[in-house]
């Protein structure tokens, strides 16, 4: 396995943006012949290690898929145990976050939530909001899908009170009504587990960002993964439709 060159810290070869989707918990859990929750649990510790290494090499934005709105189908002792984890990791981790510059947001439908979490989330991005060393995206209750859908909507209400010109609509448009508006696009998108899709996650952000599926299962995520990551993203050659 190739190791981050030095120069990576701060050269273009470190990729600004890494979207992650944390995939593996329940399996990590289950060879354990533990309930599904200890995978949970034990997939907190790599959210840590994803995020000091994302400190540690140089990358700028950090994106997690932590709940898609696909997962509220889950069974419900399953949501009550991630939500306790939510609850309990915004009551534990913002300080360490806010103490190592990291910025916190949230995105996706936060009227599904309960109401502590919300006033936990509105709390930890208040505390975070001018950190600059890392943005922590956390994507909770989230569907790319859902997403685009609600832009679309926003931009018509635009139309409609006389802001925008239909003929005016465009790309720059659409982004500017995304969650995401200040966040660049992400540089490359990891998934665990071994398995190759996207779920619903990021649709309109990620069109060409190169992607990497990791057989490592989530709860076993670490700096060697991350490394070995940011080296695999190095040896691309990013065209952007381009020759």
């Amino acid at each position: 396995m190739t190791s981050v060159p030095s120069h990576a810290h701060n050269g273009p070869s470190t990729p600004a943006h890494l979207a992650l989707i944390m995939d593996g918990n329940g399996r990590w859990a289950k060879s354990r012949g533990l309930p599904r929750v200890e995978g949970h649990r034990r997939g907190a510790d790599s959210v840590r290690t994803a995020i000091s290494c994302c400190i540690k090499y140089g990358v700028r934005y950090l994106t997690l898929y932590s709940f898609s709105s696909e997962n509220w189908k889950r069974p419900a002792q399953e949501i009550d145990d991630l939500m306790g984890l939510l609850r309990r990791y915004l009551q534990s981790e913002i300080a360490e976050l806010h103490k190592n510059g990291v910025r916190l947001r949230v995105i996706g439908d936060r009227t599904a939530l309960s109401r502590d979490i919300i006033s936990l989330i509105d709390d930890a991005e208040g505390l975070t909001k001018n950190n600059q060393t890392l943005d922590l995206i956390v994507a909770l209750s989230y569907g790319g899908r859902a997403e685009i859908a609600n832009a679309a909507r926003r931009v018509a209400e635009d139309v409609a009170a006389g802001k925008i010109a239909i003929a005016d609509i465009d790309e720059e448009t659409v982004a500017a009504h995304l969650e995401t508006v200040d966040i660049p696009d992400p540089d490359i998108m990891v998934r665990t587990s071994g398995e190759q899709r996207i779920s619903n996650f990021l649709l309109w952000q990620m069109a060409y960002t190169e992607f990497v599926f990791l057989d490592t299962l989530w709860p076993d995520f670490s700096e060697k993964d991350f490394v070995q990551v940011i080296s695999e993203f190095q040896r691309r050659e990013r065209r952007f439709g381009g020759t």
